[in-house]
C-alpha cells in the first residue's frame, strides 16, 4: 500500500516538520509513504480554490482512494478511521489525502474524495493539520496490527 499525503504549502515555522517526518518514518514499517508539498497559488478567493485543486487532483493515480480534508467532512473514532483505511489495504487500494491552502479544498476535490474527513470541528494550521493526520494514519496502523500504541 502507498499513502501519499498532499498538501498546498510549506511550513515556514519549522515547528511541525520533525513531528511529520517522524510518523512519516514509522508509517515507512508498513507501507511506502510520499510527502508531497504543493505551491500555493498566488491568486486568492476562488481562484486560488481552483488551481490548488487542480494540482492537488494532478497528482493522484488512478489507484488512489482519495481522503479530502475538510472541518465539513465526517468526524471518525480513531478505531473507525481504521476500518475505512484496512478495508482500503483490503482492497489493494492507495491512499492520497489532500489538505487545501488558506482558502480550503476546490468542491472538485471533495466531489473526487472516497472519503471527506475532519480531524476536528474547530479549525487547525495547515500544517499542525498534516501532524495530526499522520499521527492518525500510524495510529490506525497500530489498531489494525493490534499493537499497544491505541489505548
Amino acid at each position: 500500500m502507498k499513502l501519499t499525503f498532499l498538501s498546498v504549502g510549506k511550513d515556514r515555522s519549522g515547528l511541525f516538520a520533525p513531528g511529520v517526518e517522524e510518523y512519516a518514518s514509522r508509517l515507512s514499517h508498513v507501507a511506502k509513504v510520499q510527502l508531497v508539498e504543493l505551491h500555493a497559488s498566488k491568486a486568492s478567493g476562488v481562484k486560488a480554490k481552483t488551481e490548488e485543486g487542480e494540482a492537488l487532483l494532478a497528482k493522484l493515480s488512478p489507484r488512489d482512494a482519495l481522503v479530502a480534508l475538510d472541518e465539513r467532512g465526517r468526524a471518525l473514532s480513531s478505531v473507525d478511521f481504521a476500518a475505512w483505511l484496512g478495508r482500503q489495504q483490503d482492497s489493494g487500494r492507495d491512499v492520497a489525502f489532500a489538505i487545501g491552502g488558506d482558502e480550503g479544498l476546490a468542491d472538485e476535490v471533495r466531489t473526487k474524495a472516497a472519503l471527506v474527513l475532519s480531524l476536528s470541528a474547530m479549525t487547525l494550521p495547515h500544517r499542525l493539520a498534516r501532524l495530526v493526520l499522520l499521527e492518525q494514519v500510524y495510529r490506525a496502523f497500530t489498531i489494525l496490527r493490534r499493537e499497544p500504541y491505541h489505548k
